[in-house]
């Protein structure tokens, strides 16, 4: 049986606390059915005149904004006959005068199991703001594409929040939308109205190929469900001068410098004896962002046994060899990145400055793991009370 999203559920069945109250809906081009149907074009369909506007996240409504701090505008949909509002532009979160004109903000989203990724963010700002205006908030809850069994990596320190990430999560978190609004529900201690429409058939197992829904990209970098397995890990490429794909059909599947002796960097990361995915020599010239132009020495990364590969450690322990062999080439960029110009990219990604230091002291895998084992292990047994599904 393919799994039904909260979509479908919330279509099926109208609950009675929507009936007559004004709608503002959170969504992008990924925000659909499983035949393909637009969400915003369902609820406005399903609840004639209670839609009256519509909120993007980074990246927009048809997510066709590359990069981060690529604004997109307000704008209007001309089918709908309403305002489409950016919550990745001079504002990210909504005002209480938009929040003014409706009674509850829908939120359908489709996020991919990382901390990193803005859309959980967005969700976070908006439940505070609407707790503020005394709104409500709906989540259509979706599959975590990455399953909801595994969690991995340090928990966010307050040092290092950013709009890659405000709260102690993991970077790969395990968990769906709808249970990450519990999360922050009680983390921020909200009084909010706050409704959850689950899934159907969904189980904790399930990574996104055994739900039967149709991947459509939430991000122009985020093609495949193959880019959301290995992102947890190589979206920290995105803090060094290492080129992570971007601008190539491949991004965050590839990555790679014209300085790279991929020769040693092999035997290097063998050493280490990393479980779960094999690395294949690639040579690749990015079209766009770093690079761009040049030939870039790497890999790409192929996934044997998605239960073993970890993409978070997977990926440091790359970085550590990188910096074992490339000292002099490798550099951490600089700032500004997701509106902070005073702290590293790199710290606000990893979200702990221990383990950048630990990278640049060059410890193996297994010595930065500890940084977060106990941590993590702790995380694990507090999450049981938000977890929706067996």
């Amino acid at each position: 049986m393919n799994v039904r999203t909260g979509l479908e559920t919330f279509l099926e069945n109208s609950p009675s606390w929507v009936k007559g109250r004004r709608l503002g809906l959170l969504c992008n081009q990924a925000s659909v059915d499983s035949s393909l149907r637009y969400s915003k074009n369902l609820i406005f369909s399903m609840l004639p005149g209670q839609l009256k506007c519509l909120f993007s996240p980074q990246h927009g409504l048809y997510a066709e904004k590359q990069d981060n701090m690529k604004e997109s505008p307000d704008d209007f949909d001309p089918l709908l006959n309403i305002p489409i509002l950016s919550l990745y532009g001079k504002d990210r979160e909504p005002s209480h005068r938009q929040l003014s004109k409706i009674d509850l903000l829908v939120v359908d989203l489709q996020d991919i199991g990382s901390r990193v990724y803005t859309f959980i963010w967005t969700l976070y700002l908006a439940m505070k703001a609407s707790a503020r205006a005394g709104i409500g908030v709906v989540i259509l809850d979706r599959p975590n594409p990455l399953g909801g069994d595994l969690i991995e990596g340090n928990l966010l320190v307050r040092d290092c929040q950013s709009f890659v990430g405000f709260a102690p999560l993991p970077m790969r978190h395990g968990m769906t939308i709808g249970e990450i609004a519990r999360f922050f529900m009680e983390e921020q201690d909200l009084d909010l109205e706050l409704h959850i429409v689950k899934m159907q058939g969904w189980r904790r197992e399930m990574d996104f190929a055994a739900t039967g829904l149709p991947w459509i990209w939430p991000s122009p970098n985020m093609p495949t469900f193959d880019t959301a397995r290995v992102y947890p890990g190589q979206v920290i490429w995105e803090g060094t001068n290492v080129s992570e794909g971007r601008g190539t059909t491949k991004p965050f599947e590839i990555f790679g410098a014209p300085f790279f002796d991929t020769r040693a960097l092999r035997k290097q990361v063998e050493r280490w004896k990393m479980p779960g995915f094999v690395l294949r020599e690639q040579s690749f010239e990015p079209t766009f962002h770093k690079w761009s132009g040049r030939r870039c020495a790497g890999f790409q990364i192929h996934i044997t046994h998605r239960l073993e590969y970890r993409p978070y450690i997977t990926t440091l322990a790359f970085l550590a060899a990188v910096k074992r062999i490339h000292s002099k080439d490798l550099a951490w960029k600089d700032p500004p990145y997701e509106y902070e110009f005073t702290r590293l990219p790199a710290d606000l990604i990893m979200g702990d400055k221990r383990v950048r230091k630990a990278v640049d002291a060059g410890e193996n895998p297994i010595d930065i793991e500890s940084i977060w084992a106990k941590d993590l292990k702790d995380f694990e047994k507090a999450r049981l009370p938000w977890l929706l599904y067996p």
